[in-house]
């Protein structure tokens, strides 16, 4: 009768034959992806001849100084005051309905629009042209707009104090 087995030996690859393993894995990636491995070859070599490569690696090489720069510049106080304004502005966009929003874009581009037209005819406004305009129903939906626009500012101002 044979001995039962008690242990088993699994062998242990040998460094070359880990590096062996490794390389052929490699190739066999390559093989899958030869046409990107070209085009990032050809990417290269042109970065390369345009100066961009030797840029990235100076850079790359010099990172510690740059991140000093960097910082640097996003401390001085008229770049925090752009970032603090940038967010106070994005907070009360939050705050806004996004249909009102579009509305009055879109009407500030049409406002745009004409006031450009009538910029290039080189049209002039007279009194009595503003005066017939007060009486324009869009034109008095605008000035109501603004006046309440102006009303609530005044309303936003006095609360800050």
């Amino acid at each position: 009768m044979a001995k039962p087995i008690t242990t088993i030996n699994n062998p242990e690859p040998s460094e070359q034959e880990k590096q062996h393993q490794a390389l052929d894995e490699v190739l066999r990636d390559l093989a899958q992806h030869a046409e990107g491995i070209r085009e990032t070859i050809k990417l290269l070599h042109q970065l390369q001849e345009s100066g961009i490569l030797p840029a990235l690696n100076a850079f790359v090489q010099a990172k510690d100084e740059v991140a000093k720069i960097a910082v640097g510049q996003l401390t001085r106080p008229p770049v925090t005051h752009a970032i603090n304004n940038a967010m106070a502005a994005a907070e009360s966009l939050t705050e806004l309905d996004p249909q009102t929003t579009r509305k009055l874009l879109t009407g500030v581009t049409k406002g745009l629009q004409k006031a450009e037209q009538a910029l290039q005819s080189g049209e002039k406004t007279s009194l009595l042209h503003m005066l017939g305009a007060a009486r324009d129903p869009d034109v008095k939906r605008a000035i109501g707009f603004g006046l309440n626009l102006l009303k609530g500012l005044g309303e936003g101002l006095k609360n800050d104090r």
